[in-house]
């Protein structure tokens, strides 16, 4: 029994130890919802959803793959995660038409018709996510009635993308612009990219609003920066 045990601790030590290396908030998720682009400049991508049974379990596939939208001019290094770019790989600014890469916890789900699912935002008329830098609500979702109409912001009840999505826990600076409003919503048809959000179809997106109710993290990464998580993320 004693000769068991440690060949046990040989062989779960290495996962954990390992564990501790990956970036948050993946190091601690259970659920991952992973967009992987074939490079930095393509507006398509793909997704896939896993689950574990805890951070030191291996991921498991629970869904797809999902031809996904992602900005129409690719991906670029969120901010808080541009210690992971290499050299020539673009940092995210707003406006930028690209997709935030990094790992993102995944937040409320939202939609222009009422629910029963926890903590879902009900769009209503009037709410806004402000991405202006020189807001104090910068990243924010408020209503008009809060902040004014000069402040700009996307007005989210006249957006029919934004009829079904969720909400990215997006880490950003307002000092440097480092993008703002980033969701998962609805699929245009006929749409060439987004601007900087991960877009499904209607169906894939309630699918994912139950998925990640216990909480889950996103994670939109290019191909080519997989290998940089080796260890960390499912086999792709």
């Amino acid at each position: 029994m004693r000769l068991l045990a440690i060949i046990a601790l040989l062989v779960v030590a290495p996962v954990s130890a390992h564990a501790q290396s990956c970036p948050q908030p993946l190091r601690d998720a259970q659920r991952l919802v992973l967009v992987v682009s074939a490079t930095m400049n393509g507006s398509t991508a793909s997704l896939r959803r896993f689950a574990r049974a805890s951070p030191a379990a291996p991921w498991q596939a629970d869904g797809g793959p999902v031809s996904a939208l992602i900005g129409r001019k690719g991906v670029a290094w969120a901010h808080a995660f541009r210690s992971f770019a290499r050299k020539g790989e673009p940092v995210k600014v707003d406006g930028d038409k690209r997709a935030p890469a990094g790992f993102f916890r995944i937040g409320r789900p939202f939609g222009f018709g009422a629910s029963q699912q926890p903590h879902y935002l009900q769009i209503a008329q009037g709410t806004v996510c402000v991405d202006d830098p020189a807001s104090p609500a910068y990243n924010s979702i408020t209503s008009r009635a809060a902040v004014g109409w000069k402040v700009h912001g996307e007005n989210m009840w006249r957006v029919r993308e934004y009829r079904r999505g969720l909400l990215v826990d997006y880490p950003t600076a307002r000092s440097v612009r480092a993008g703002s409003c980033i969701f998962i919503h609805v699929r245009r048809p006929g749409a060439p990219g987004t601007a900087g959000c991960v877009a499904l179809p209607e169906p894939e997106v309630a699918a994912l609003q139950d998925f990640a109710q216990p909480g889950a993290v996103l994670a939109i990464l290019p191909r080519q920066a997989l290998a940089r998580f080796k260890g960390c993320l499912p086999e792709f």
